[in-house]
């Protein structure tokens, strides 16, 4: 598309004007000799053959005295800058002979046409043209085509244009090869389409996935934003340990180390919530942590064993103050423009609203509207009987995995995670859970059995879970206890008893409410990404088998 502007910018080099001399040359024949010289095509050339003639290049910038990966750089334009500074300027083939810019970045597309190049320029913000001729280069114009391949990142002076058509351009005055890319960028055609690849070469997925490097830019501005919008509402960050002496805080296998040197057993911490509770005893009022948590646990759309969350606790709170706190925290992250830019945002083929209030449902009311003809509140969880009517009820209603089930709330909350939440798309807080699967929420202040607890969820999966937190030392010690039976009878996910976090408790934790969010998949629904491997830079993947 550029053919005819290149021949109309070469018409007008130096020494253009006139049609050159040519002297006429005594034809030789074809010889064996002659093709040796010939030099292969790079379409037909092999990738070791490829990496090694850049190799080559290298060498050769060498022996020229000319460093191939230079030490610095002094960029006084981005790409995103130029666009913005010359919008609405320049018309089509005039110069801005006054700007003196440096840009510098890696070379996504190069056409060579004679004494000209056009080149495409990438770097942190997008792209930005650049023009090259001898007549400003001069000798180092030779260097340039000899030297340079797609990959490459450059720097280059220059002053401004506005191509014939159009098209901004920073046109070269001088340039300097920064960094010289020895494998190739993948096919421009084609780009990095299987997904294996994309993961386990992020690097590569980014330079010729912009899109990738927008959702990475998002993460950050909603890992930045929470942390300003909890430090504005006067909650303190405090880390944690990441090695525990035992499991705690959730339902969920650890990963096991060994400390060599203390003869320790240790797990990777599954959560940060016993540590931030125990500062809550010691007197802080707001604390929160945003960190890496590791469950040894199978890997899906949804599941990664090593992701990022987000706890925090606040005294003298409780689980509704949580849900107003929730959506405080989401929709403003939301709104923000470098994020979403609004409350109504499109995931997969549906259209999400965060507009506020999002609606708020007990656990027993939900699972009723899939089970109108039964209502598991009625249920006396007292009587033997009752734990079969509710089995042979969600084995009716198609419910997977209730066999082995021991108490009617476990057999609730699996009606509730197979039949309902899938379906729940727009934000909803499911409140009111069953003791059973809640062993560090305090009870219901009206509802025996049931604990004041929410989830909430969104495109069918959880994004965030809330307490009123277990104050009560003995309820709670009672409750590990429940666990730890039933890690002895070999549930992997079930925790122990915790007695350095009984202990805290027995010294007295005011009224808190607790609040746990998903960073990945928060960060999925905000960037419409359909995998937490999308979302999570360098996702845990099993050896390349090829």
């Amino acid at each position: 598309r550029h053919i005819v502007e290149l021949k109309a910018l070469k018409a007008k080099l130096p020494g253009e004007s006139e049609p050159p001399k040519t002297e006429k040359k005594p034809k030789t024949k074809k010889g064996p000799q002659n093709k040796k010289t010939q030099k292969k095509e790079p379409e037909s050339m092999s990738e070791a053959e490829l990496r090694q003639a850049r190799l080559d290049k290298v060498q050769s910038m060498r022996d020229a005295s000319v460093e191939p990966f230079e030490y610095s750089f002094k960029v006084t334009r981005t790409a995103m800058q130029l666009i913005s500074e010359y919008d609405g300027r320049l018309e089509n083939g005039e110069e801005d002979e006054e700007a003196d810019v440096s840009v510098a970045g890696r070379i996504m597309t190069r056409r060579v046409f004679g004494k000209l190049a056009f080149f495409t320029l990438q770097d942190e913000t997008g792209t930005i043209q650049l023009q090259m001729d001898k007549g400003r280069l001069g000798d180092s114009f030779k260097d340039l085509k000899a030297w340079t391949d797609g990959g490459d990142i450059i720097g280059i002076c220059g002053t401004v244009r506005r191509t014939d058509k159009g098209e901004l351009t920073v046109y070269a005055k001088e340039w300097k090869m920064l960094t010289k890319a020895v494998l190739q960028l993948p096919d421009k055609f084609h780009g990095l389409q299987d997904i294996s690849k994309r993961y386990r070469s992020r690097h590569l997925d980014m330079i010729v996935n912009p899109d990738v490097r927008d959702t990475f830019r998002k993460r950050a501005t909603i890992t930045s934003m929470f942390r300003r919008l909890l430090d504005d509402m006067g909650f303190l960050e405090i880390e944690t340990p990441v090695l525990h002496s035992q499991s705690g805080g959730a339902e969920a296998k650890p990963f096991e180390t060994f400390h060599n040197s203390m003869g320790l057993d240790l797990t990777l911490r599954i959560a940060t919530e016993l540590h931030l509770k125990r500062l809550i005893v010691g007197g802080f009022n707001r604390v929160y942590e945003l960190g890496r948590i590791f469950r040894n646990e199978g890997i899906s759309t949804r599941h990664n064993p090593e992701f990022t969350s987000i706890e925090l606790y606040q005294a003298y709170a409780d689980y509704h103050d949580m849900m107003d706190l929730t959506e405080h925290l989401v929709c403003s992250i939301a709104q923000d423009p470098n994020v979403c830019g609004g409350l109504t945002i499109p995931y997969g083929e549906h259209t999400i609203s965060l507009e506020r209030p999002w609606r708020r449902v007990t656990m027993h009311d939900i699972v009723k509207e899939e089970i109108p003809d039964f209502d598991f509140s009625a249920l006396d969880v007292s009587d033997p009987s009752s734990l079969d009517k509710a089995k042979e009820t969600a084995m009716k209603a198609g419910v997977p995995g209730v066999d082995d089930l021991n108490s009617v709330g476990e057999v609730l909350n699996q009606c509730f995670e197979e039949l309902c939440e899938p379906k729940l798309i727009q934000p909803t807080f499911v409140i009111d859970y069953p003791v059973e699967v809640s062993p560090l929420a305090k009870p219901h202040r009206t509802k025996p059995g049931i604990v004041e607890r929410f989830e909430l969820f969104a495109v069918g999966r959880e994004h965030a879970n809330s307490f009123s937190e277990l104050t009560d030392p003995v309820d709670q010690r009672a409750r590990f206890e429940a666990q730890a039976a039933k890690k002895a009878a070999g549930d992997e996910e079930a925790c122990d008893v915790d007695e350095d976090f009984l202990a805290a408790l027995e010294q007295g934790m005011p009224p808190t409410g607790g609040l746990g969010i998903g960073i990945d998949r928060l960060v999925m629904l905000l960037t419409n990404s359909p995998s937490i491997r999308d979302v999570i830079a360098f996702p845990l993947l099993k050896p390349d088998s090829t």
